[in-house]
């Protein structure tokens, strides 16, 4: 028999990523930044009616999507591509722009997707690291540019950190890099209200993404979006699958961003709800980092992950975050009601 197959050394080079994602159907669900109240109605409305038979045996079609959904972004068709997921965004930014061995920079600790990605396609990885305070590293960050680097990921806010850069920091990145590709992942905009899209015409190294999956309810459908200058998403498109994104999720998009209400009402009620979760942790005397999106990273030291077990006994998933910075928990922020069931279960814990 011929002996098993080797792959790229890049491939056996990585670490797995195996999120704990099993078991969570019946639980307070404040592990994975999800909306924790659903989508709209009317998007559920728009898959019954999707989901015939005669529609499913049709490729999907983007021409009126893209119009919908520029129109709601105020982007144009071709400055934008609908992706499979921020994760195929990640994915096609780099697959697109980044050659084996190019130099990309990171944060650390942020999404594990952008060193998943990079990892896959060879590039050499750097990361500056977050200090103590959790606030963005602005100097070490210009400081470890280089002329050579190819790629820039930033998540605005971060996760798991909860914080979030300014423009400002954000003009200086992309005029201090001007060769390197600088991805803004604005997956948390909605609870931040600061975006960088405006520039994409200004800045031609400029990529924005945006996700269905958070604030829209969706993440099971698997939809984003990245943004750039025309010139850089015809590349994108170029290297994309032509059917990544199925019908469902498309129609599912253009429904969910018609009703603003909808949306307005879950991101005010999360941020009463995060409020709501400071007092709760400082009336127990648990440090927190304040945070700009719909999670909150608090510090437990040595009870981390006895407190994450216990919590998911009593049916409150939380997750732990100890293994990149001690001793923290992140618990994403749903609504006021579901914040104080979390505090009654912590509390009875904390002070056992």
């Amino acid at each position: 028999m011929a002996d098993a197959l080797t792959p790229r050394d890049s491939i056996r080079a990585m670490a797995p990523y195996s999120p704990p994602s099993g078991g969570r159907a019946g639980k307070l669900r404040l592990d994975f930044n999800e909306n924790t109240v659903g989508c709209s109605p009317k998007v559920i409305e728009c898959v019954e009616k999707y989901l015939t038979a005669d529609h499913l045996t049709i490729y999907p079609e983007y021409q009126e999507a893209r119009r919908d959904l520029g129109g709601f972004f105020g982007v144009l068709p071709e400055e934008f591509t609908i992706t499979n997921g921020t994760d195929e965004a990640i994915q096609l930014l780099i697959n697109t722009f980044i050659d084996d061995g190019d130099d990309m920079l990171l944060l650390k600790p942020s999404y594990a997707m952008y060193r998943f990605y990079a990892e896959v396609a060879g590039a050499s990885v750097r990361e500056v690291e977050y200090g103590r305070n959790l606030s963005f590293p602005v100097a070490d960050f210009l400081d470890a540019m280089r002329p050579e680097t190819r790629a820039i990921l930033i998540a605005n806010p971060n996760n798991p950190t909860g914080s979030a850069i300014g423009l400002d920091q954000i003009e200086l990145i992309l005029e201090t890099a001007p060769e390197a590709a600088v991805l803004i992942d604005e997956a948390y905009f909605e609870f931040y209200g600061v975006t960088a899209l405006r520039w994409i015409r200004k800045y031609k190294n400029l990529f924005v993404s945006r996700t269905f999956s958070k604030v829209y309810g969706m993440a099971a459908m698997r939809c984003g979006c990245l943004f750039s200058c025309a010139e850089n998403i015809a590349w994108i498109r170029k290297a994309q699958s032509p059917y990544s994104v199925n019908m469902l999720a498309i129609m599912a998009a253009r429904a969910a961003v018609q009703d603003g209400e909808h949306i307005a009402k879950y991101v005010g009620e999360v941020l009463a709800a995060r409020e709501l979760a400071y007092v709760g942790f400082e009336r127990l005397g648990i440090p927190y980092f304040p945070s700009q999106a719909n999670f909150v990273l608090f510090q437990a030291g040595d009870r981390a992950i006895p407190l994450r077990d216990a919590l998911r006994e009593r049916g409150v998933l939380v997750r732990d975050r100890s293994y990149e910075i001690p001793g923290c928990v992140r618990v994403t922020i749903g609504t006021r009601a579901q914040v104080e069931r979390f505090l009654v279960e912590l509390e009875g814990l904390w002070k056992a």
